[in-house]
């Protein structure tokens, strides 16, 4: 069984990730140190709340550049929400730098008629390339978002899934080397995500990253 660190820095929701892959009989640790990050096979990068204090959060764990060699080196990753938008450069949201392991901006959602923001609320996702955590899925899968940011990946393969809001088409997951990140929470997802964070689980135990 992979041994799956939770990194820990002030601003996820743990226990409803952790609960969501307890429901799968699958452990986490809780990483807030470089310590257990290194003991670790696979990292859950969550967040929930705004770019910047994310980000002054993370650099008082001294974890960043372990995150970042982390991703760099192909390790797996995976990154939930506010956690997706801190693995690219930087966010119309605030003024520091991010992560910068995946090239490209957060911007915020545009101004869609009958759409409101924050995009509160179930949405399908439509698969548009493949990826591990996204094996046999079919179109228009509902997950659950809460978000008034949406990734822009410098390179189109980046982006392997997306949702609709409006006219308007975001980034719902993004893959780079062995990264993936959802903009929505598979842990409140129901079935569906359930089933992605299954995949994602399934496929570390292959080891074939």
């Amino acid at each position: 069984m992979a041994k799956i660190g939770l990194i820990d820095y002030g601003m996820g929701n743990l226990f409803s990730v952790q609960q969501a892959f307890k429901r799968l009989n699958q452990p986490l640790e809780i990483v807030s140190d470089i310590k257990r990050l290194n003991l670790c096979d696979a990292l859950i990068l969550p967040g929930v709340g705004a770019f910047d204090p994310a980000m002054k959060n993370l650099r008082n764990t001294d974890l960043i550049p372990s995150i970042i060699d982390w991703v760099n080196n192909g390790k797996p990753l995976l990154g939930i929400c506010l956690g997706l938008q801190l693995l690219f450069e930087s966010s119309d949201e605030g003024i520091l730098n991010g992560l910068g392991v995946i090239k490209g901006h957060i911007h915020k959602l545009p101004e869609e008629q009958n759409e409101r923001i924050p995009h509160i609320g179930w949405s399908p996702i439509n698969k548009i390339n493949e990826c591990p955590i996204l094996e046999n899925f079919t179109d228009s899968n509902w997950m659950y978002f809460v978000h008034s940011y949406s990734a822009c990946p410098l390179e189109q393969k980046n982006t392997v899934a997306t949702t609709k809001f409006g006219e308007t088409d975001f980034s719902s997951i993004v893959w780079h080397k062995n990264t993936g990140a959802c903009q929505f929470h598979p842990e409140k997802s129901g079935i569906a995500g359930q089933k992605l964070i299954l995949n994602w689980i399934n496929w570390l135990r292959k080891g074939k990253y």
